[in-house]
């Protein structure tokens, strides 16, 4: 009786094994790899899938994306300054690779481990070594760039990890660098405000200098025009002295003229000036003027 009730047992329990071993799923985040004996035998997509009981077992490789990060990797610029890096990785396992990676690795984690972190922390090392410390902060984009390439040139050899991205988080310098920057940068902000200052100077001195110009030729304009109105006044006034002595010069030559053509114009001159008086006194023997005796 109990060696039947055993046997049941047995075989109630291969039963199950059989039922719930002979089937597995596989989630859409994943990939699986089919082992017969240990031994790898293929791969399976996301679903459902079916295998031997006992003999067929299955590995489980997240294809999912994943972040790894180093921190304080410690490295040189290229002057020599120490600086602590916080590098993080963006990666997947190749959905196509999954069977070589569970063979060389086992899991995604022990790859990233023993193939990335390596190249990694050489590559980072190698491309900050070629900037100085003042270059990687002002051009830190394009370290971070530099430093992405460098890492996927390198694995490229190995397709069963696609890198996605590569940041460089962050750059911490020691404390006695970060105060010799702090000084420097002071020190610069105090030349371009020196700078400035002359630049200033030098503006309003050419303002000065060009006011004073102006001044000077309203000055010169000013007393141009003053000549020039002395001048043509001048001029004027010879013409005018010119003309009226012509004139007159005309007017004598004239009256001269006419005397010597006619003796009594001089009486009748005399004649149109008289106003019609008679003179009250008389020198004796002298004549009366302006009367004929005839």
């Amino acid at each position: 009786m109990n060696r039947g009730i055993i046997a049941a047992a047995v075989i109630g329990v291969l039963a199950i094994t059989i039922v719930f071993g002979s089937w597995y799923t596989v989630d859409q985040t994943e990939r699986a790899v089919l082992l017969r004996n240990g031994a790898v035998v293929g791969t399976a997509q996301p679903g459902l899938g079916f295998k031997i009981p006992l003999i067929d077992s299955v590995q489980k490789i997240s294809v999912r994306t994943a972040t790894y990060t180093w921190d304080k990797m410690n490295s040189y610029s290229y002057d020599q300054q120490p600086a602590d890096l916080k590098i993080s990785v963006t990666l997947r396992a190749s959905p196509d690779k999954v069977a070589d990676l569970y063979a060389k690795f086992g899991q995604l984690d022990t790859a990233v481990n023993q193939v990335v972190n390596p190249v990694v922390n050489q590559q980072v090392k190698v491309v900050f070594g070629r900037y100085t410390a003042v270059k990687a902060i002002q051009e830190r984009g394009a370290l971070n760039g530099a430093i992405k390439d460098a890492i996927t040139e390198t694995l490229k050899y190995d397709p069963m990890i696609i890198i996605e991205s590569v940041q460089l988080e962050n750059i911490e310098f020691s404390a006695n660098y970060l105060h010799s920057i702090e000084q420097r940068m002071l020190a610069e902000v105090e030349v371009q405000k020196l700078q400035q200052n002359a630049e200033r100077e030098k503006v309003q001195a050419q303002i000065t200098v060009t006011q004073a110009n102006a001044k000077a030729n309203a000055v010169r304009a000013e007393a141009q025009a003053n000549a020039d109105a002395t001048r043509l006044n001048g001029e004027a006034q010879a013409s005018n002295i010119k003309i009226t002595g012509e004139a007159q010069a005309a007017a004598i030559e004239a009256r001269a003229k006419a005397l010597g053509t006619n003796p009594n114009l001089v009486t009748l001159v005399q004649a149109e000036k008289w106003n019609g008086m008679l003179p009250t006194t008389m020198v004796p023997g002298s004549a009366v003027p302006f009367v004929s005796i005839k």
